[in-house]
């Protein structure tokens, strides 16, 4: 604003001088307009810390083979990041409107936290055993106290939010396989986070820190909300009330200086990529909840219909889910893809192994279609990509081209299942055809389809005469279809 207007800028100068003049230097800073210019710094700032591009450092892309520390330096890396983007003006912004409206930083910011909420409950969840369960678990704690031992309470929040989310403290079978140390040491985090005594606990411990720190932002923004509607904008005469300016100035000016103390971290390119194609899956609450009454159901009363709250998520993060565009959604599969062939395609040839792959894929939280139809052990860069950009369809409920409009059918044919290759039997209605591409598969398969619907007039209208299709809801396919992929390869 004030670059564009040197008029106010020179106005304000001249204010300042005449401050000066009156022998009031100290309420100078108060006119600081060198953080306002917020699309400038914002990129700066998004480029003080730079994923390592070089070949010395070799980290695997495997969930069960990266230790905690390089799962807590790189969730740091992506949130510092992040929490850099938000500039003096956002911070401003949310003042004055009390929420996220036309505040895309900032949503993104609590994006990412809520994100990784999720993600540690997926990742949890996707284990078919009570044991396994229990590993993810207690890795998941590691994580946890090396993101506190860095100083990041803000992802600190998050993985301890989706620990405790009652979706995963249910499951009781698993919890008896968690040794009793890491259920201590989750009670102490629980309790360094909780909100009594608004965050007496964590404002305590963050103060004793020094040098690089992320906060839990929402704790702050609750502050500077607060602040701002416990003083009145004008005292007596009229005049503007230059104490509250002060304050709000000062907590804003702090958040400001953390994003340019950068963490000491070596992250690396391709996890990153990884990372951030992990974290834009999209599941609801219900959604969860589902997936954990599948692995421990209850044995007398159905699920309840809304989940109970994590006892150390902000409510500031709740009402906020992450939106990712297509071309986003695209370029982050684009960039994993890349990565995964530069790491595991040792021979050059466009393929990796299926070994490869099913390590790789564990990296995610379930499984979304059938792979490696042809059985030769190998999977194409093609079938890879079309296998994520699946995936985050699915999660984003975004829709984007892949959605077929699948109608019940009777074959006169012998056919087969376009996403398995097994054959259609039975005496009626043995598949589902697209009535938009003419895709074929089965019931189980129609949720799972890894293939993009690709628009055909022929096979829309031959849709249209058969007269065995019956109408037949389609959509994106719920958590009962990923799940039985997932129980049936298990």
């Amino acid at each position: 604003m004030f670059r564009l207007h040197n008029s106010l800028a020179g106005s304000l100068e001249k204010f300042q001088e005449f401050m000066r003049e009156q022998g009031l230097e100290r309420l100078c800073p108060l006119l600081e307009t060198k953080w306002t210019n917020e699309r400038d710094w914002s990129r700066k700032a998004s480029q003080r810390i730079k994923a390592n591009c070089s070949k010395k450092r070799k980290v695997s892309l495997l969930f069960d083979h990266l230790e905690p520390i390089e799962l807590a330096e790189h969730l740091t890396f992506l949130e510092f990041k992040s929490f850099c983007r938000i500039s003096f003006a956002d911070y401003q912004s949310y003042i004055r409107n009390g929420c996220m409206k036309e505040n895309p930083m900032m949503e993104r910011s609590i994006a990412l936290c809520n994100g990784i909420s999720q993600w540690v409950q997926l990742m949890v969840l996707s284990r078919p055993t009570a044991p396994l369960r229990a590993e993810v678990f207690t890795k998941f704690i590691h994580v946890a106290q090396n993101l506190l031992q860095m100083h990041n309470f803000n992802t600190l929040m998050a993985v301890v939010g989706g620990l405790c989310h009652s979706a995963i403290s249910r499951l009781k079978d698993t919890c008896s396989h968690v040794p009793s140390e890491v259920t201590k040491v989750l009670n102490e985090m629980t309790d360094l986070l909780s909100s009594s005594r608004n965050y007496d606990n964590y404002r305590q411990a963050y103060g004793k820190c020094a040098g690089f720190k992320i906060p839990i932002l929402g704790v702050h923004l609750k502050q500077l909300i607060t602040l701002n509607e416990a003083m009145t904008d004008y005292v007596e005469d009229n005049k503007v009330n230059v104490q509250k300016l002060q304050a709000l100035y000062n907590h804003i000016n702090e958040l400001i200086h953390l994003q340019q103390k950068p963490p000491r971290l070596d992250a690396n390119k391709d996890l990153v990529h990884l990372l951030t194609l992990s974290l834009d899956l999209y599941y609801t609450e219900d959604e969860i909840y589902e997936l954990s009454y599948a692995r421990e159901p209850k044995n007398c009363k159905a699920p309840p219909v809304t989940p109970s709250r994590p006892p150390v998520v902000v409510d500031w993060a709740s009402g906020v889910t992450p939106k990712p565009d297509p071309k986003t959604i695209s370029k982050h599969v684009q960039r994993m893809v890349d990565s995964v062939f530069k790491n595991y395609d040792h021979d050059e040839n466009g393929f990796i192994s299926h070994e490869d792959f099913e390590k790789i894929a564990a990296s995610f939280p379930f499984s979304f279609c059938v792979m490696d139809k042809e059985k030769e052990g190998l999977i194409s860069r093609e079938e890879i990509t079309a296998y994520f950009m699946r995936a985050s369809v699915i999660c984003s409920k975004l829709g984007l081209g892949f959605v077929h409009n699948f109608q019940e059918t009777t074959y006169m044919k012998p056919t087969f299942c376009d996403n398995c290759s097994g054959f259609l039997w039975g005496v009626i209605k043995q598949g589902y055809r697209c009535r938009d591409c003419g895709m074929n598969c089965h019931k189980l398969c129609k949720d799972q389809v890894a293939f993009e619907c690709k628009k055909n007039a022929k096979a829309s209208s031959t849709a249209d005469s058969s007269p065995s299709s019956s109408s037949h809801p389609t959509g994106l396919p719920g958590v009962k279809g990923v799940l039985s992929v997932v129980e049936k390869e298990t």
